[in-house]
């Protein structure tokens, strides 16, 4: 009899330590999941955050492009077709006045005449830079091999152009990035590169288009921030973004630069 209540306490108690153990396991994991899921969902915030600074960082780099493009636009009006304009009127004015000779009369008029197309020409340029009409009326291909001859025409740099695809005329306005990303690429690579040579690529794979370009440049340091957070490459983010598109850039000391992208 004793020895069947021993071994029922005994029974018991191993019921007992083990719901207990159980319980205690049961509460290591629950902490356990919820310490994870916290970590995790930390993750996700910090990960939201950095999108959101990122996006902020764009969008901050667009505002300040387009607010320079302005005051460029607002300087050359200023300074180059206002200027004109007022002499033109000046001159104008000028023949209304009484008992003027022929010659005089000839000289007003040539001068006028001379303005007006000077001012013509500057307000050109000035379309022309906001939107180039090769581009618009023949498409990507011809926009980007005039901007490869306008850059070798300075004998500064040689560009090699090569194009292996076809453009929708229709997309001129995705087109438009990608003229402005070549540009953006163009003028940091003789500016601050230093380049001799650039090369451009078009290319298709599997229905997404590639554009490869690099240069021989001075390259830059990888690992500084300065570097790959200029305004000029936020621009050239903030369009391949609005492209939906994907760029890698690649870079070192004296190796030049190699920028591709898709659109």
């Amino acid at each position: 009899m004793k020895f069947n209540t021993l071994q029922e306490s005994e029974i018991i108690e191993i019921i007992v330590y083990s719901f207990i153990a159980f319980l205690l396991m049961g509460l290591v994991l629950i902490l356990f999941f919820y310490f994870s899921r916290k970590k995790i969902i930390q993750k996700e915030l910090e990960k939201k955050d950095l999108e959101i600074q990122y996006q902020k960082e764009l969008l901050s780099a667009v505002i300040i492009t387009q607010e320079e493009e302005r005051k460029r636009i607002a300087q050359d009006l200023h300074d180059d077709i206002s200027s004109k304009l007022n002499i033109v009127a000046l001159n104008s004015h000028l023949l209304t006045t009484p008992n003027l000779s022929q010659n005089e009369i000839h000289e007003i008029t040539a001068n006028i005449i001379n303005l007006t197309g000077k001012a013509l020409d500057n307000s050109r340029k000035i379309a022309h830079g906001l939107l180039p009409p090769v581009l618009e009326k023949f498409g990507l291909h011809a926009g980007v091999e005039e901007l490869c001859l306008e850059f070798s025409s300075s004998k500064a740099v040689k560009v090699n152009y090569e194009n292996k695809t076809a453009f929708d005329i229709k997309d001129i306005d995705k087109h438009l990035h990608v003229f402005r990303i070549l540009q953006e690429l163009m003028n940091n690579s003789l500016r601050h590169g230093k380049a001799t040579v650039i090369a451009v690529l078009f290319e298709e794979k599997n229905g997404i288009k590639n554009c490869c370009y690099s240069d021989n440049g001075i390259g830059f340091e990888m690992k500084s921030d300065e570097n790959k957070k200029g305004l000029g490459m936020k621009n050239i983010e903030s369009r391949i973004a609005f492209l939906n598109g994907k760029m890698t850039l690649e870079s070192a000391l004296n190796k030049g630069v190699s920028v591709v992208f898709n659109f």
